[in-house]
């Protein structure tokens, strides 16, 4: 009789550990899943090699390409050199000036040495090697940062890169950046710093 309370016990205690494990794996899978779609996607940001600017459809001396909605002006970008790949819907753009319109008549403008355009999605990509690019915001506030990426399916600006933001006797520094100029709401990524500057 004994035995047989036993036998039963190991087999229930069985029964629980692979049910257990069964869950557990199940568990993981799911997260794995909404890791992966809620991971936060940048476009590509690879350089492009001399060689594959040599194999372009097309160069261009000058570039502007600019986005309205009705007649109302939402963005222009220009450029003194471009080189324009029909089959990747792209253009990589060199000295470009990516000039942002505001609905109340205001401006935002942003110098970049290179950057790629892709001419599907409207995304575009700014790049400094050495001095950064600055945007100057209405609040007051400057942005400093190495690279910029504009999404136009959501009209946000984003970055992985470092970024340092000044104004209003701060100075932020942190890595990566998302936010909307309409709104000029900012969301440094991830290692903020907070100092407090003086006024100059």
């Amino acid at each position: 009789m004994f035995l047989c309370v036993e036998n039963h016990s190991n087999m229930w205690e069985s029964i629980a550990r692979r049910t257990l494990l069964s869950l557990s794996i199940l568990l993981t899978i799911f997260l794995a899943y909404l890791l992966s779609r809620n991971a936060v996607s940048f476009p590509n940001s690879e350089p492009i090699s001399s060689k594959t600017i040599e194999d372009a459809d097309a160069k261009l001396g000058e570039f502007t390409f600019t986005q309205s909605k009705g007649e109302a002006i939402e963005w222009q970008v220009r450029a003194k050199q471009a080189r324009l790949f029909e089959q990747e819907q792209r253009a990589v753009l060199r000295e470009v000036v990516l000039t942002l319109y505001g609905g109340a008549g205001d401006e935002v403008t942003v110098q970049g040495e290179e950057g790629t355009f892709n001419t599907a999605t409207k995304d575009f990509v700014l790049a400094n090697h050495e001095a950064p690019i600055v945007v100057q915001t209405r609040s007051g506030y400057t942005i400093y940062t190495n690279r910029l990426e504009w999404v136009e399916a959501v009209r946000e600006i984003r970055t992985t890169a470092p970024v340092r933001i000044v104004g209003h006797g701060l100075e932020i520094r942190g890595q990566g950046l998302m936010g909307r100029l309409s709104s000029e709401e900012f969301e440094i990524l991830q290692d903020v710093h907070v100092d407090l500057v003086s006024a100059s």
